[in-house]
């Protein structure tokens, strides 16, 4: 059985609503998306349904919601003062010790949402009561992702959010080497944020203990879906306390994840931020155009448009990494601040890369899909598909990389001749309008008029233009690298296979009370937080800020 929470009149700070316009002409390729209506994706079937109320959520700050004052103000340090829709939905729920569905767009806040809570039911060293606490040093919250882009992300976020706190982040993932990643565990962690391939190779290197995690939060879990990693984050599960607080977030519901949810929660609170009226799986601030381009003519269509006025940090997505590369390289030399990000690169340069996108010495990076999901950079104005994406989802994912966090953007596609049919699929999906793509090139007049791209540019940034320091002036790190396997092993690539690496009898996770009592015997079982009610042991041990005990934590039926 789950809530449903619903934000129907939660309109997001700075939000740009989409603006009515005439019905595109057979010369636009606008897509007017107020006019999509596409049902959502959400296998899962709400007990209760909230409608909302007329509370203007923009108004209300963190502290208002019971925030720290430490983290209020971290936050607040970094301009950050209005919860978005997703985080005044979570927050209370979640600060209340209940498990958490969160269903909301890409782009929506969602990772202040789980880690404002996570962060206030940790002990950092020399806060009070870490002197007492058997979990001192050890991992008090994990957080699983699908990608190392993302980790990193996220990892980042939180500890701006406890910078005026003690507690320790350790981000862990593949394609770099174990020994740092080993040395800060050592050290001790309160919070561990991790690919799944890691996790478990870290775990069974005896390296990581997760049985003093009493949070835990699946993040992206239809991305991790895709990517077959469900079988691993069970795995994991399995070592984690059974009375623990689990809190998944997903922009889609399907069966397998629904599945996951009801077998690892206890009673979740469903929550769904959206914007009113709107049932498309898009955002409705990202302006989508499409246009039918020749292959050989794109790189002079996507010259014009990183001209356009107001046109910030941008995107452009490939399908394959030889496309990436040279892209990139045309690109860079026509006079634009570029980097390419892809899986024929090191981890050292890949950071790199995101690096000097996010501290503004390029403004274009070509990307392909495995970092759809793990770059977030909230003013990014434009994201071009220069390859037609293979579906829908790949597409909601890759224009979500625009009108973030309350931005608007612009999202261009680019449709090939053979790819007419596929996007034909995508549009339909996604109830989008337009099916037939209008035929564009870098001299169409419709070009200039719907991005606002001024009269007389060409195919070259003028030298007067190009103040960037570019690539180059980023620093590459030498992250000791393990490899090139760039998805933590997705669909099985990670060494020695999903089945292949040599298990220990049993899971190794702790019957102890609220990190305290007894340890667990070696080679003890511990069942899944889908357990029975009588298998829940009440936690000792009251909880720092927000939550006490959790002894009234409702048993499974």
């Amino acid at each position: 059985m789950t809530d449903d929470i619903t934000a129907q009149d939660a309109s997001e700070p700075g939000a740009q609503p989409t603006t009515d316009a005439a019905p595109a002409q057979p010369s636009s390729g606008v897509i007017e998306t107020a006019q999509a209506h596409a049902p959502v994706l959400d296998e899962a079937t709400p007990d209760i349904t909230d409608e909302g109320d007329e509370t203007d959520l923009s108004a209300k700050t963190f502290a208002d919601f019971g925030v720290e004052p430490e983290i209020s103000q971290a936050l607040a340090d970094k301009g950050i003062i209005h919860p978005f829709p997703i985080q005044a939905l979570t927050l209370p729920v979640a600060l209340d010790g209940r498990d958490v569905i969160g269903q909301a767009k890409t782009g929506t806040g969602k990772t202040l949402g789980f880690g404002i809570p996570l962060l206030m039911d940790t002990l950092g060293p020399g806060e009070e009561g870490w002197d007492e606490d058997p979990a001192s040093g050890s991992p008090q919250a994990l957080v699983v992702l699908p990608t190392r882009e993302l980790a990193k992300q996220v990892a980042t976020e939180l500890a701006q959010a406890a910078a005026k706190r003690t507690v320790r982040i350790v981000q862990v993932y593949g394609g770099r080497a174990y020994e740092p990643q080993i040395e800060a565990l050592e050290k001790g962690a309160e919070v561990v944020v991790g690919t799944p391939g890691r996790l478990i190779d870290l775990m069974e290197r005896g390296v990581l203990s997760l049985e003093h995690v009493t949070t835990v939060v699946l993040d992206e879990a239809d991305e991790m879906l895709d990517l077959g990693f469900l079988p691993d984050v069970e795995k994991i599960l399995a070592r984690t306390r059974p009375d623990r607080q689990t809190m998944l977030f997903s922009a889609t519901m399907p069966g397998a994840v629904v599945a996951l949810a009801r077998r690892y929660m206890s009673k979740p609170t469903h929550i769904r931020a959206q914007d009113p009226g709107d049932e498309s799986m898009t955002v409705t601030s990202v302006k989508q155009v499409v246009y039918r381009t020749h292959a050989l003519n794109k790189v002079e269509v996507v010259s014009r448009i990183l001209q356009a006025r107001g046109r910030g940090r941008t995107i452009i997505f490939t399908r394959t990494k030889r496309t990436a590369a040279r892209v990139a390289e045309d690109l860079g030399s026509r006079g634009f601040a570029t980097a390419a990000l892809h899986g024929d690169l090191g981890q050292g340069a890949r950071e790199q890369a995101l690096r000097a996108f996010r501290h503004g010495k390029v403004d274009v990076l070509v990307a392909t899909d495995v970092a759809a999901r793990g770059i977030d950079v909230d003013d990014v104005t434009h994201v071009i598909n220069y390859q037609c994406p293979e579906d829908e989802k790949i597409y909601v994912h890759r224009i979500g990389r625009t009108g973030r966090a309350g931005h608007s953007g612009t999202a261009v596609t680019f449709v090939d001749w053979d790819d007419v049919p596929r996007w034909r699929l995508i549009a339909k999906a996604l109830g989008l309008p337009v099916e037939e793509p209008v035929e564009t090139y870098h001299t169409s007049d419709h070009l200039f008029s719907d991005l606002d791209i001024p009269e007389g540019v060409s195919g070259t940034l003028p030298k007067n233009q190009r103040t960037l320091a570019g690539l180059a002036a980023e620093e590459i790190e030498d992250l000791g690298e393990t490899g090139k396997r760039h998805r933590e092993g997705g669909r099985g690539s990670r060494s020695g296979g999903r089945g292949g690496r040599g298990s220990r009898s049993g899971s190794h996770g702790s019957s102890r009370g609220r990190r305290g009592g007894e340890p667990a015997r070696e080679g003890n079982e511990t069942t899944s937080g889908g357990s029975s009610g009588s298998q829940r042991k009440p936690r000792t041990r009251t909880r720092k800020r927000t939550r006490g005990g959790r002894s009234d934590r409702p048993s499974e039926d």
